[in-house]
């Protein structure tokens, strides 16, 4: 993703959500889960909730943690955290370039 700010995205991805930069070349960073975490792809025509559709989903093991560090870190709550009917908690949080950025955790 386009980003103006190299370093405001280690804050968010790195420090907030644990992510470890696995590349860095000054002008492209590669951050990414344990090896535990593939990938996945989900599309949407809703966030379901009311919620508009997230730019991006992540999937987390502590969501209590995740979210105590976002807030403390002054990160943008924008939804949450609940509890889905579907099994899962998450939040929406803004990232530092506006993105919405769906947290979730499976219960």
């Amino acid at each position: 993703m386009a980003v103006n700010q190299i370093d405001a995205a280690k804050d968010f991805y790195g420090d907030a959500l644990g992510m470890i930069v696995v590349m860095d070349m000054g002008w492209n960073m590669t951050s990414a889960a344990d090896h535990s975490a593939p990938p996945q792809l989900s599309v949407a025509t809703e966030g379901a909730s009311g919620t508009p559709v997230p730019d991006l989903s992540i999937e987390v093991d502590d969501l209590a943690n995740v979210h105590r560090k976002m807030q403390a870190a002054g990160f943008r709550i924008e939804y949450g955290p609940v509890t889905e009917p579907w099994g899962v908690g998450r939040f929406y949080v803004r990232d530092p370039f506006g993105r919405l950025i769906n947290i979730l955790a499976h219960l």
